[in-house]
């Protein structure tokens, strides 16, 4: 059976504490846990510990700096939206750049590494509790062809994020033959549910999923990203048809 919760007495983070044994204290007070759990960690509170905090004021510079690629822009009428390949891979508005949830006149950058940041909990928490589990770091993103946003995996550790059904049976018999789950999303998004938005729960604890803990050396969350090279929508329309229109006119140049 599946069950998810969230997990209370996480005060405000701030740059320095030491993230693990907060969360570690917080879950020992609620009873522990059980070998196969997987812990939920928002991103923003990794990211406050870490101190990615920056002025407010260097919102548009710090998206500038976090970003690798532009994949598409939309004018409206508070400004412009940015959606960005970031530095670790991730398309997203605002290469992640999030003003929610922090102190007045400040944002928050994502974690440097949030696979390597997932790796210290869950190094931490199987010491502590002397049982296996698995960490995984959300974050809030939008997605192509769908209204609203939805709390996937941006870092784990101690899971595999995706389960590869290919090869195996569909209930009819059928092989499958592209289908690999992407897990990690699925249980960020599950303790999102729990965790909310305002609620000042960041943390969760998903049970039953023990088939999906793994080792500390298995592939983090990084794994789920799609390079650009095999992206269909590698950029926006508006991009694409910019892109094409001056390889037209530089193959007319060649061509006279």
């Amino acid at each position: 059976m599946l069950s998810v919760w969230a997990i209370e007495g996480i005060a405000e983070i701030v740059a320095g504490d030491n993230l693990a044994a907060i969360i570690g204290d917080a879950i020992a007070a609620a009873g522990g846990l059980e070998d196969g759990d997987i812990v939920a960690v928002t991103s923003k509170i990794v990211s406050k510990a870490e101190g990615r905090q920056v002025e407010a004021a260097d919102r548009e510079d710090a998206i500038t700096a976090e970003t690798v690629r532009v994949v598409a822009t939309k004018v409206h009428p508070r400004g412009i939206t940015r959606i960005v390949e970031n530095r670790l891979g991730m398309v997203l508005a605002a290469a992640g750049v999030d003003s929610s949830n922090t102190p007045d006149g400040t944002i928050l950058l994502l974690p440097v590494d949030p696979d390597a940041s997932a790796t210290v909990i869950a190094r931490a928490l199987r010491l502590r509790f002397g049982v296996g589990v698995g960490v995984v770091i959300s974050d809030t993103l939008g997605r192509p062809w769908r209204e609203g946003q939805t709390d996937v995996a941006i870092g784990a550790s101690g899971i595999r994020v995706l389960d590869d059904l290919r090869g195996t049976a569909d209930a009819a018999g059928r092989t499958l033959d592209a289908t690999i789950a992407a897990v990690a999303d699925e249980i960020a998004a599950a303790a999102d549910l729990v965790k909310g938005k305002s609620s000042g729960l960041p943390v969760a604890i998903v049970r039953g999923l023990g088939h999906l803990v793994s080792g500390l050396d298995a592939p983090g969350a990084s794994a789920i990203v799609r390079r650009a090279a095999d992206d269909m929508f590698r950029l926006g329309s508006a991009e694409a048809y910019d892109e094409g229109y001056a390889a037209g006119l530089a193959a007319n140049r060649e061509q006279n």
